[in-house]
């Protein structure tokens, strides 16, 4: 399997878990301060659950940034949004897409290659 592509998947994954991640912890917190109920017998509405794993997916995609804007060559300017995207809510999803749709998940061609034999 080509590197690149391996990068691309795993980028795309973690950004797709983060988002998740996000909504389980933002369910929780819903749970603890909203209705202040413990769904599912779990304390403090799940918080103590959601946080860490949210967490724990959070580093991921902190790490995959770095390792994508490596392998990728992306601008500063686009790694610093990268980043940034995984501050609010499901944001890491939107830049997943835009990243994808503009070809930022892909190794740029060296200068003056084709892809005609």
């Amino acid at each position: 399997m080509n590197p690149s592509s391996t990068v691309r998947t795993i980028f795309r994954t973690v950004a797709i878990a983060e988002a998740l991640s996000w909504a389980l912890l933002l369910a929780a917190m819903f749970c603890k301060w909203v209705l202040e109920s413990e769904p599912f017998g779990l304390h403090e509405g799940g918080v103590p659950v959601a946080g860490p794993i949210h967490g724990g997916i959070f580093m991921l995609y902190v790490a995959s940034c770095i390792v994508a804007a490596i392998v990728f060559r992306w601008k500063p300017g686009t790694t610093v949004l990268a980043l940034a995207s995984s501050i609010p809510p499901f944001f890491t999803y939107w830049f997943e897409t835009v990243a994808d749709r503009k070809g930022l998940l892909s190794r740029p061609q060296p200068a003056g290659a084709t892809s005609a034999p």
